[in-house]
């Protein structure tokens, strides 16, 4: 209800009272009203987060230019709910000389082409985020000392499937145990595998095979997986330890995430993990990654896992009657270990 002066008041004592008459109260606490309105930061300057620590960010800015260099920045306010990764690509305000002392902010995350994730266990559907744009994972086994996990490398597998990133297996230690009886394992997967030794490390091929790329070396404590690095980055220096020999376990030396340049590429350095946990993996993006299969599976029936007991399978049905060869039926046994891996 609006108020109105009683009849008996003189109206020219109201009356003279009108909009400019208002007094707003200072704000007490002296600083702007907040407002949704965000800078588009137009000059932003775009760059790649090579190194995550404690809040400040490791950036490469003006990448493959004379003026290539490195700043360390924060992220800015708007972000604060968003997570920033190695690999990264953002858009930066501020100091961006890469001075002493300089410190720029990250505004802006670009739009990411893939990310590694995992969780801490099978049944936590939380994800951890592990690198960001990467599209080669390097999988670092040892051939012994200590003893290849299959279905550990099964998980890093998934992952990359689910990921769309193309995984690429380097064997260490094998001056100590012979590779083959593990590389069995995966005979049905069209993987690139390299061996390595003590005294003959592939060093010029994954050097050649990285150019170009942006790979994520994974693989369990202990496997020689910073080792590697450091031999393909000198200068990179990589902690690196000794296998305990009573526990067979790897020590945790590589406590950080870290992208190295190489050449053309990068590869990016991650700690040394003993699990894998795939509780955000959507099955089907593990089929797609075997695309023979794939077409095979569109005859399927609603619902079908493709496992050896799912019930008019028309891969099973294919791989029976020998219409996929003997590589259809060593695909088929890959593909429904990685299913049966997400199944447990």
């Amino acid at each position: 209800m609006s108020w109105l002066p009683p009849d008996d008041e003189d109206d020219d004592e109201y009356g003279s009272y009108d909009e400019s008459s208002v007094r707003a109260r200072p704000n007490p606490k002296g600083n702007r009203p907040r407002t949704k309105i965000r800078p588009e930061h137009a000059d932003a300057v775009a760059g790649r987060v090579y190194t995550v620590d404690r809040g400040r960010y490791g950036v490469v800015v003006a990448e493959d230019t004379d003026d290539e260099h490195e700043i360390t920045a924060t992220r800015a306010r708007e972000l604060r709910n968003q997570a920033v990764v190695t690999g990264d690509i953002v858009d930066l305000v501020g100091d961006v000389t890469g001075e002493p002392g300089s410190l720029a902010r990250i505004v802006r995350v670009q739009d990411r082409k893939t990310l590694l994730r995992r969780s801490a266990d099978d049944t936590d559907e939380v994800e951890r985020v592990i690198v960001a744009n990467a599209d080669q994972m390097l999988i670092v086994v040892a051939a012994a000392n200590p003893e290849p996990r299959p279905r550990l490398v099964d998980r890093y597998l998934v992952a990359a499937f689910d990921a769309g990133i193309d995984p690429i297996l380097v064997i260490t230690k094998t001056d100590v145990a012979d590779p083959a009886p593990f590389l069995a394992n995966f005979a049905g997967l069209d993987l690139r595998v390299f061996t390595s030794s003590v005294d003959e490390q592939p060093l010029a091929e994954l050097t050649e095979a990285l150019q170009g790329h942006t790979t994520v070396a994974v693989g369990h404590s202990g496997v020689g997986k910073s080792t590697l690095v450091n031999a393909l980055v000198p200068g990179a220096d990589r902690a690196t330890g000794v296998v305990n020999a009573v526990t067979g376990r790897g020590r945790h030396t590589s406590s950080s995430t870290v992208g190295l340049r190489i050449g053309s590429g990068w590869i990016i350095d991650t700690p040394g993990v003993r699990s894998f946990g795939l509780g955000h993996i959507d099955p089907d993006n593990i089929l797609r990654a075997f695309g023979d299969l794939a077409a095979v599976a569109e005859d399927c029936p609603r619902g079908c896992t493709h496992l050896p007991d799912s019930p008019d399978c028309a891969i099973v049905e294919a791989v029976e009657e020998g219409r996929l060869g003997d590589s259809g039926r060593l695909r088929l046994d890959s593909l429904q270990r990685l299913l049966a891996t997400l199944a447990k």
